[in-house]
């Protein structure tokens, strides 16, 4: 038995129905990879519960694997918004989304990600009435190159005390790797230096407390102080 498959027979169960969009994911989808899976699911259950976020936001949602488990864990009346660059991942999403047990939490956004949140009188910044709106929970979990915009575009939107969590920070430990090819034309390159940029950029905020859990590709857990200013 090997230390993942021992990890995995001693915490929760997978729930079915998440098994099965996660297996769905495998057969439809390419780069499944890029979903959450059982683990990490588990870990984003546990820190919403511990959290207790009223109002969740969510960059990336793929085939929405981390956007059910946040959900799951969510109180009664509170909301998770997730936004997904892709249209054409939709029609696959959109339908386990909204068959799920927790439908009515869930709010899927089809767009990109930094002009939703750049948005004059934006619905998910703002309410009816023209006042902002604030989130107690931000999960990113896009674009690799542009973390350092998420993170710019996000914090003014997070409540003082509340969190931002963003996945692959570590990037298979290619943070560390001085043998990767640094070719401009190599994609893998940027998304590296993407999250370098992000990881500093995180490392040297005075405004947040942080610490990178190395499960699976990284995940950073971020803070943001009660005093600093929306």
């Amino acid at each position: 038995m090997s230390l993942d498959d021992y990890i995995l027979a001693h915490i929760d169960p997978e729930p079915d129905y998440l098994h099965r969009l996660w297996r769905a994911t495998h057969l439809h989808l390419n780069y499944p990879r890029m979903a959450s899976g059982h683990l990490q699911g588990r870990l984003l259950s546990m820190l919403t519960h511990m959290i207790q976020p009223h109002r969740v936001l969510e960059i990336g949602t793929y085939s929405g694997y981390s956007t059910l488990c946040i959900a799951s864990a969510l109180e009664p009346g509170a909301v998770i918004h997730t936004i997904e660059i892709n249209d054409e991942q939709e029609d696959f999403t959109r339908p386990w989304l909204e068959g799920s047990p927790w439908a009515d939490k869930i709010r899927l956004h089809i767009g990109d990600a930094i002009a939703i949140l750049t948005e004059s009188k934006s619905p998910i910044l703002t309410t009816p009435e023209g006042e902002p709106r604030s989130f107690d929970l931000v999960f990113i979990d896009a674009d690799k190159r542009q973390y350092v915009d998420y993170y710019h575009a996000v914090f003014q939107h997070v409540r003082p005390g509340g969190y931002i969590l963003a996945d692959n920070t570590l990037w298979d430990g290619h943070v560390v790797d001085d043998g990767m090819d640094h070719s401009p034309h190599n994609g893998k390159e940027a998304q590296t230096q993407g999250i370098l940029a992000f990881n500093d950029l995180v490392a040297s905020d005075p405004s947040v407390e942080r610490v990178i859990l190395p499960l699976r590709d990284g995940i950073t857990l971020i803070r943001k102080l009660p005093t600093s200013v929306l």
